[in-house]
């Protein structure tokens, strides 16, 4: 499955079941540009247990603010629609998939 890329319009679709990681992001985020080859690579490898969406944070402040994201990058994990994990800041591959395992 490809990471997603969603809107405030199209959010709520996006994340409604299963294990789903959000990538709050915007394209001048230097540490936002460092993540996103990890998250190809989870998504590459992680497909099937868990479900990659980004969010641009300019464009879309109504989402961003509705779950207090203050700083980029930040990962939300949510279980079905609600939220379960927060990450903030870079993390390494084996990090980032630690935290998904512990909610599969």
């Amino acid at each position: 499955m490809a990471i997603t890329h969603a809107t405030d319009a199209t959010f709520a679709n996006e994340i409604g079941s299963g294990i789903v990681l959000v990538d709050f992001w915007a394209p001048w985020c230097g540490p936002c540009k460092m993540i996103a080859p990890v998250l190809e690579q989870i998504d590459a490898e992680m497909s099937d247990k868990v479900k990659i969406v980004k969010l641009d944070v300019d464009d879309n402040q109504e989402t961003a603010a509705k779950y207090g994201i203050m700083s980029i990058p930040t990962l939300l994990m949510l279980k079905d629609g609600q939220p379960v994990d927060k990450i903030i800041g870079y993390q390494p591959k084996e990090a980032l998939v630690g935290r998904i395992q512990q909610h599969i």
